[in-house]
């Protein structure tokens, strides 16, 4: 089987335009390289600083460790199936990834840093919801945002 070495393979078109060159490179580039691990890091630093931030009953435990990974979790199954995603709703995946790693790892280390007068559960409780709300929100949106964009370069091709 013969390997295409032409023009094609380098993302540029007949036409000498490098269509989605930049979405291309952000995906199989740096972007996504680090999405996942820092995701996965991202969790288990979680866990680790919600342990360090209060020492709740055994039951209470488990049930925050649950509802602290489950962005985590949501994210990780969002980005085994993607693969069939368009490659801008997989960046924005691999984008979001990051983001809510990054915010959480932040607001959860500030808490342990500088601990509420009152009980740190809240912030265990809250940065989950606005995790959900912004994955829930943010995907599905650039998702058919780019259905829509698609669509609408095939027939203006057409035509």
């Amino acid at each position: 089987m013969a390997q295409n070495f032409g023009w094609q393979s380098l993302g540029i078109s007949k036409n000498g335009l490098a269509a989605g060159t930049r979405c291309r490179l952000m995906r199989n580039g740096v972007l996504h390289a680090i999405a996942l691990p820092t995701m996965v890091i991202g969790a288990v630093a979680s866990m680790a600083l919600m342990l360090r931030a209060g020492h709740p009953p055994v039951f209470l435990r488990v049930l925050f460790a649950i509802w602290v990974l489950s962005p985590f979790a949501a994210l990780f199954v969002a980005n085994m199936v993607s693969k069939r995603w368009s490659v801008i709703t997989r960046t924005m995946l691999d984008t979001v990834m990051l983001v809510l790693t990054l915010m959480s790892l932040a607001i959860y280390g500030y808490v342990v840093v500088n601990p509420p007068r009152s009980t740190p559960a809240f912030v265990w409780v809250v940065v989950p919801v606005a995790s959900w709300l912004l994955m829930t929100i943010v995907v599905p949106v650039v998702a058919f945002l780019s259905g829509t964009l698609s669509r609408r370069g095939a027939g203006a091709r057409e035509q």
